[in-house]
């Protein structure tokens, strides 16, 4: 055989197999997998998402799951006079299921311990948004560990692309196109799912309970250009 031919024959070879691999449905997830689109809903309408039921499970639970504890700050968004408060786990670089992401989540906490524990902040800093970032102190992170998570926001390593995310989500029952920087979201509000993908494939996904879906769709639609749902 001609030596000249054999990296020609090398390559349709591979080629073929990586159009049949392409092909072939992907493998079932192992036992126990925590896969970003394996959203259900709890018997009372909670979403369950990464192992957690939104409302239910705890920080604690999720530095549990995770083996980290995350990073723990309050911030405080808005005015003077109408001031928003939160608190919100940062884990970094986190591996479920050979997919590397980070996670934030927001935990459900009375607007008055809000309060008090911004009053006991340690330190302060200023954020590029204008936003204030608060390190709690000591009673304020142990005692928030016990805070029910009320919403994830997934930042996944991963670039993704329309097909791929209509492919492990489904259709979106809406999209929505913002009007500055071009970034479309794909809703599904039964599961309580926001997704939110730039033109670069850099995406976040967000996973609310859905009775409170609204928190999310009501600041997309005050800044969407485009509105409307896939066609059947």
């Amino acid at each position: 055989m001609d030596r000249a031919l054999v990296p020609g024959l090398l390559i349709a070879a591979l080629l073929a197999i990586l159009g049949l691999a392409l092909l072939m449905p992907d493998p079932p997830a192992p036992a126990g997998a925590r896969l970003p689109w394996q959203v259900s809903l709890s018997a009372d309408g909670a979403t369950e998402v990464f192992g957690l039921t939104l409302g239910i499970s705890t920080l604690a639970d999720a530095r549990t799951l995770f083996g980290e504890s995350g990073e723990l700050n309050l911030f405080r968004a808005g005015t003077e006079q109408a001031p928003r408060l939160s608190v919100e786990a940062y884990f970094a670089r986190l591996h479920l299921h050979r997919l590397r992401a980070d996670f934030i989540l927001s935990l459900a906490i009375p607007p008055e311990r809000l309060t008090a524990a911004y009053a006991r902040g340690l330190r302060i800093s200023q954020l590029p948004s204008g936003d204030k970032k608060v390190r709690l102190a000591p009673e304020d992170e142990t005692a928030f560990a016990a805070a029910p998570i009320r919403a994830i926001t997934y930042l996944p390593q991963a670039r993704l692309d329309p097909a791929l995310i209509e492919r492990r989500f489904g259709q979106p029952a809406q999209r929505l196109v913002e009007s500055e920087g071009g970034i479309v979201h794909y809703l599904y509000p039964d599961r309580g799912i926001d997704i939110a993908l730039a033109a670069d494939g850099e995406t976040v996904i967000q996973y609310v309970a859905p009775a409170a879906f609204d928190t999310l769709l009501a600041p997309l639609e005050a800044r969407a250009l485009d509105q409307r749902t896939p066609s059947m």
